[in-house]
């Protein structure tokens, strides 16, 4: 009897072990899947003419946000984020007592959703959108029963175009003329926004209406108001005049290690994967060093991804608040009227700088997961012949991110830290969200 009543507790327990040794290989190939499609998802950032940072934050953060309620809908110690991030109201449910594929799900639920985000990339970006797709159905359908697979499919399918559904409603889902409105009449005054391009297009500044886009986890677009800026000075011995002096002078002995920063977190549009994507980067490249699984991961995708979409919301209801004038037409106007910055000027005003506020939205985020001082190695750009840089924590290269835009000469250091400070509180809204039943 007691012989019996072992091997029965025997069987129990080698068919508890079994049931967790499959469930970890499947998420581990979820999380193989989840990897490959975030990859291709930033090559795509860069390829995909109507991508600027503003555009790039919302896909990654809808993509982040799929990818977390493809693992939660069939993981107890998930939360949903339906009723929590603005809009989204129940997500599709598995058919109870089913058997699903997970890395099936989450490669139909991620698969179909980056059709639709990047429906408009060009002939490569479609081609490799393709070879992906029937790469990553190979690999994945070959030991499955063919319902699983079938029932697994379907269920990521449906969950991603609901998720379309619901992200076509948040105001961002159209960019016309490469997000540069073909009339826009400026704000009259020396203290407001000018034109800093030639080409023509940019003679307007861009997705002026961006900041009143729906967003996930802040209130909305005005949530997390700047604090006082100086005010706009012609007179030399003001806060305006001297920051702006700054920013000069700073260009005239820039340092080689400053042009290094500078042009280390440039991450322009269709030359990088922008800077919401530089920080989806270092979340992949910080889970990978912590050999994290698929349940953290999704987590920290889906929170950075948030932090940086309302990041760029909330500072561009500040943008075209204030429409600040940038440093090089002052500088021209009052200083040197030959100067020019080591960047590029973007085409859209001043106050606060969107690199600072999205990045401190990231490290207020990853700090929340990761802890204060978790140190670092950001490879994003090596590809690129950029040297990777190393921080002590996710504050510090926030810090020099935002630094960065001084030494490249297009933001004011006020915008800067303004930013900063408007990010944390964007950061602090998504670090509320509750993802752990």
């Amino acid at each position: 009897m007691r012989k019996a009543a072992t091997v029965v507790a025997l069987a129990v327990c080698l068919s508890f072990l079994c049931a967790l040794h499959a469930r970890a290989v499947e998420s581990r190939a979820a999380l193989g899947v989840l990897r490959e499609r975030y990859k291709l998802a930033l090559a795509l950032v860069r390829h995909t003419p109507t991508y600027s940072p503003p555009v790039a934050s919302r896909s990654l953060a809808y993509l982040g946000v799929t990818a977390f309620e493809a693992v939660a809908s069939g993981d107890k110690d998930l939360r949903s984020l339906a009723g929590q991030v603005n809009g989204l109201r129940e997500t599709p449910r598995r058919e109870p007592g089913q058997v699903y594929d997970e890395a099936l799900v989450m490669d139909a639920a991620l698969g179909d959703l980056m059709q639709y985000l990047f429906g408009n990339t060009g002939p490569t970006g479609q081609r490799a959108l393709a070879a992906e797709t029937a790469k990553l159905a190979s690999q994945l359908s070959t030991d499955a029963p063919s319902d699983v697979v079938a029932r697994s499919r379907a269920y990521g399918q449906a969950l991603a175009g609901f998720i379309w559904t619901w992200s076509r409603a948040d105001g961002g889902a159209t960019v016309e003329n490469m997000g540069f409105p073909e009339q826009y009449e400026l704000k009259p005054g020396p203290q407001h926004w000018l034109p800093t391009s030639l080409i023509l297009q940019q003679q307007t500044p861009l997705l002026p209406d961006w900041g009143k886009n729906r967003t996930f986890a802040t209130p909305d677009g005005a949530a997390c108001p700047l604090a006082p800026a100086p005010p706009y000075s012609e007179d030399k011995d003001s806060e305006f005049y001297k920051q702006a002096y700054e920013v000069y002078s700073i260009r005239q002995t820039l340092t080689q290690e400053r042009r290094d920063i500078a042009r280390f977190w440039a991450d322009d549009a269709m030359l990088s994967v922008t800077p919401p994507g530089h920080w989806i980067s270092i979340a992949l490249q910080v889970l990978a060093q912590r050999n994290a699984g698929l349940d953290e991961t999704v987590d920290a995708l889906a929170r950075v991804g948030m932090a940086v979409s309302d990041g760029f919301v909330g500072c561009w209801n500040a943008k075209y608040r204030f429409e600040q004038l940038r440093p090089v037409t002052y500088i021209r106007r009052f200083i040197d009227p030959k100067w020019e910055p080591l960047l590029i000027t973007p085409p859209f005003p001043e106050l606060p700088s969107g690199h600072a506020t999205q990045t401190g939205a990231a490290a207020e985020v990853m700090t929340q997961l990761f802890g204060d001082n978790f140190a670092f190695t950001d490879q994003t750009d090596r590809s690129d012949g950029l040297a990777p840089r190393s921080f002590p924590s996710f504050w510090a290269a926030a810090k020099e991110a935002a630094l960065s835009r001084l030494y490249g000469g297009i933001h004011f250091r006020s915008s800067n830290d303004l930013g900063l400070e408007q990010g944390r509180c964007i950061g602090g809204y998504v670090n509320a969200l509750k993802t752990k039943s």
